[in-house]
């Protein structure tokens, strides 16, 4: 293991013995380590769009010779004006950091919104509505050469039969009680294991980071005995 190698080994267990420092109690070590995350993490995207986004397809495409010491095949293609129009609602933003002409900031900032809700909604339609009711059309009676399948058909039923159930509990325009009531009744118990499920899952998933973060501790008082 090289020098540096040792430094960022060192590095790495302090910041992580004083992030877990929280679980005693706030203290100045959990703050340092807290802000040192935060302010290098937004400085490191900061340069990465800078050199990945705003040089390439701004600078680049109106003014290709201003970039060919970085990157000389985009220095050699014909100017395109049409990216002014970016760069200037670009720069309208940054308007917010001057409290005078901040207002300015929100016209970029009305067309962004107004355009990505324009472009994701026949997006979100089909992936997020018309992909699960094609997923829910399924056969309740499902057969396989001549044979009744009970598994893949009680899995059918689950799943379709949950679906109603729940959109039913969402649906207020007729009163719960007798046969609809069980079902919305069926429909709360759907949407309590399926966030149970996904709480789980997120749960599992911030375990399997602590586990790294105790295998790189692991690593480092090793590194010490």
């Amino acid at each position: 293991m090289t020098l540096m190698d040792q430094v960022a080994l060192w590095v790495g267990a302090a910041l992580t013995l004083m992030i877990f420092s929280f679980l005693y109690r706030d203290n100045p070590f959990y703050k340092f380590a807290e802000h040192l995350f935060v302010g290098v993490s937004a400085a490191y995207w900061m340069v990465t769009g800078f050199w990945s986004t705003l040089i390439p397809n701004g600078i680049g495409k109106v003014w290709p010779s201003l970039i060919a010491s970085v990157n000389p095949q985009a220095a050699a293609t014909e100017p395109n004006y049409y990216f002014i129009i970016p760069i200037i609602l670009g720069l309208m933003m940054l308007t917010r950091l001057f409290g005078g002409i901040g207002w300015i900031s929100r016209w970029p900032m009305a067309l962004i919104i107004g355009f990505s809700a324009g472009t994701n909604l026949t997006r979100y339609l089909q992936s997020d509505f018309l992909a699960q009711v094609h997923a829910t059309s399924v056969p309740l009676i499902v057969m396989a050469n001549g044979s009744f399948m009970v598994v893949d058909s009680f899995s059918n039923f689950v799943l379709v039969f949950g679906v109603i159930a729940a959109l039913i509990y969402f649906f207020f325009s007729i009163e719960h009680k007798g046969a609809i009531a069980g079902i919305s009744r069926g429909g709360i118990w759907i949407l309590m294991i399926t966030f149970g499920a996904a709480f789980g899952y997120t749960v599992m998933a911030r375990i399997s980071l602590l586990i790294g973060r105790f295998e790189f501790l692991k690593t480092w008082f090793q590194s010490i005995v």
